[in-house]
């Protein structure tokens, strides 16, 4: 929960139960945590923003967070932006001095696949993505890599030797605490989005899953 870009709250689980079951009590814990409790009147009122991942990520949990976030604008009639998972992670760095390394979020797609992107120093003196986020056998994507890259993500300790096998002398990495997207970083990025007037449609809205799952495959 933010005021601006000041963190007035925040929540991090990882208790891999079902996110049905968790997520709607994580969010009334943590407006507990700031003094708003749901039996006041009007409790959610000074709610200005909805924020939230979009993917790509694990489809019941990108099912359900859709679900819930849509079913809350609706509620409380407030505007809704959603975020790339991979844009929220890279966020995580962006603090540390790089030094115009390149950097790779890798998540776990299972089947030996990840999402991933890459994100570049650009002559502006931020951070670009230029390789479009996508799902892609470890190996296929490390080869078309020049440079120094950082890498992050739940995907790195998984596939952490095939990265420096092929990337020897090239590949780092972030302490394991960084691997994982913070709500603070989603916050923020929403509330720039926002401001620069790109804003989700809750009746249009889906999860980007970048590809089918079983269930729906056929």
């Amino acid at each position: 929960m933010l005021e601006d870009d000041n963190v007035l709250a925040e929540l991090f689980m990882s208790t891999g139960r079902n996110h049905a079951e968790t997520l709607l009590p994580t969010i009334e814990k943590l407006f507990a945590s700031v003094g708003i409790k749901a039996e006041q009147k009007a409790p959610f009122s000074g709610i200005d923003l909805l924020a939230f991942t979009v993917g790509p990520g694990s489809f019941t949990g990108l099912r359900v967070g859709a679900s819930t976030i849509k079913g809350l604008a609706f509620v409380l009639q407030k505007p809704v932006v959603g975020i790339c998972t991979l844009d929220a992670l890279v966020l995580n760095v962006l603090d540390l001095p790089l030094k115009e390394v390149a950097i790779c979020p890798v998540m776990d797609a299972g089947r030996g696949e990840v999402y991933t992107a890459l994100y570049v120093h650009s002559e502006k003196g931020a951070y670009e993505k230029t390789i479009e986020e996508c799902v892609v056998r470890p190996d296929e994507f490390l080869d078309s890599m020049d440079g120094e890259v950082m890498f992050l993500g739940d995907g790195v300790e998984k596939y952490r030797h095939v990265i420096e096998d092929l990337l020897p002398g090239r590949s780092f990495f972030v302490p394991p605490h960084l691997n994982h997207v913070k709500a603070r970083t989603v916050g923020l990025a929403g509330r720039k989005k926002f401001h620069a007037g790109d804003i989700s449609d809750i009746m249009t809205l889906t999860p980007d899953y970048l590809r089918a799952s079983y269930a729906t495959k056929g």
